[in-house]
Formats: structure tokens, sequence, C-alpha cells
């Protein structure tokens, strides 16, 4: 068990202040499976937030509607209608959030970011079926089935899906140099490694881990990948984008 050190003040370390609570719906998601809300993420830019909500669901929220809110629940009783109505008309002009069946329980999510200078691996780039722009935001969920569906933030539409894992996907992430290259760890014993540049086409399998495959992590320049699993194992890999 943890403990705090001896020369730092307990009563001098900064508590967390609770902002909001939310909670998902009880309908109209009654029959399908899994109560179960596994993760939360934020988009690179701080732009949505996304989080599943149980029963195959997860919503994509504007955060400026989340923090308009929490503005607006802080300030009700100070009388102060000036920064409410600041609030009100943000709210009018915010993009809208989505509620995305992803037809599975969700494990894992990840936002990704493009940057139209960085060119796919693929080695034939005459074709595409999905052409990232410099505005694209892309969330990938991670299914108890095993696959990967990519969803377009700003739309809530479905992309792609990525079917090669065997078990649960437990985690996923972006390399976060907008490459579009995305890693999925799975109970399956691997990690994946997706091109969504190439229309999410897999680059190769790593390979390395005994047991199930909790997490994975870039490092900030995207060349290494780290991931640890059961059994305390950590796999270093070094993959240059």
């Amino acid at each position: 068990m943890a403990s705090i050190p001896e020369y730092v003040n307990e009563n001098e370390i900064a508590q967390a202040r609770l902002i909001a609570d939310l909670w998902a719906p009880s309908a109209p998601f009654e029959q399908k499976s899994g109560c179960e809300t596994w993760t939360v993420a934020f988009a690179p830019d701080g732009s949505y937030f996304a989080w599943s909500q149980g029963h195959r669901v997860v919503k994509l929220v504007p955060w400026s509607q989340c923090q308009n809110k929490f503005c607006i629940d802080e300030y009700n009783n100070t009388g102060n209608k000036s920064h409410q109505k600041q609030n009100s008309d943000a709210r009018k002009n915010a993009a809208a959030e989505h509620i995305i069946d992803c037809g599975d329980i969700v494990w894992s999510l990840a936002f990704g970011s493009s940057v139209p200078g960085k060119r796919s691996r693929c080695v034939n780039i005459e074709w595409h079926r999905f052409k990232f722009g410099r505005d694209q935001l892309l969330l990938a969920t991670g299914l108890s089935n095993g696959r990967i569906k990519i969803w377009d933030v700003y739309t809530g539409k479905f992309l792609l899906n990525l079917m090669d894992h065997t078990e649960v996907v437990r985690d996923l992430t972006f390399a976060p140099d907008g490459s579009l290259i995305l890693v999925s760890a799975s109970r399956d014993k691997t990690l994946r490694v997706w091109d969504l540049k190439d229309d999410g086409n897999m680059v190769t399998i790593l390979r390395g881990h005994n047991n199930w495959v909790y997490c994975c992590a870039f490092s900030p320049d995207s060349n290494i990948l780290c991931s640890v699993g059961a059994g305390k194992a950590i796999s270093h890999s070094m993959y240059h984008s």
C-alpha cells in the first residue's frame, strides 16, 4: 500500500473538486446487453469528450457544452445574469452531440486527428476510400467481440470496421503525430497496428505477451510503443511512423 512521505503535510495537499456527475440514461436501452461504463476519452484538442454509457452506447459531447453547463450550475444562485446569457449564446453555436450504438459492449475509446502532410505507409496510394483532411477528428471504439469501429466525431457517422482480433479489445491509442496510426491491445495476447490513412488496413501484429494485453501508449514523438499485460509483462517496441 502506498504511503505519503514524512516530509509531505497531508493537510497541504490540494483536494480535487467534483465538478459534476454524468449519469447514463436508463431508457431506451434496457434490452441491450451490458450496462458497464468502462472508459472515457478527450479529443486531442479538447473539443469533444466521449464516454461509454453502457448498453453498447457511446455518447459524444462537445466539451464546451459541458463546461457551460457546469458554469451555469455553479452560478445559478449568484444572480449573474450576464454570465448565464453568455453561456446560453455559446450553447446555440456549439457543435452537436451524438449517441452512438456500437453493437457490442465498449471496452476502449481513442480519439485521432489527422495531419495532411503525414503520408500513408501504403505503397499503392493511387486510390483510397477515405481522404482525411486537416479538420478530421475520428473516434475508435474497441468492443467485446474483438472488433474496432471507427466513427466521424463531427457527424456521428460510422466509417470503418476493423476485424482481426479474436478477443476483447482492452485498449486503443493513436500515434500523437497525426499519422492516424492506431494501435489496439487485446485479450488475444497481441497488439495490432492499423493505418487509417490506408483505409484501416492492418500494418503488423506485435507479439511477445504471454497473457492478456491491458493497455498501450506511444511516446510523444510516436517512435516508441509501450504495452503492459497480465503477469506484469512490459513490452517495448520501436516503431517509426
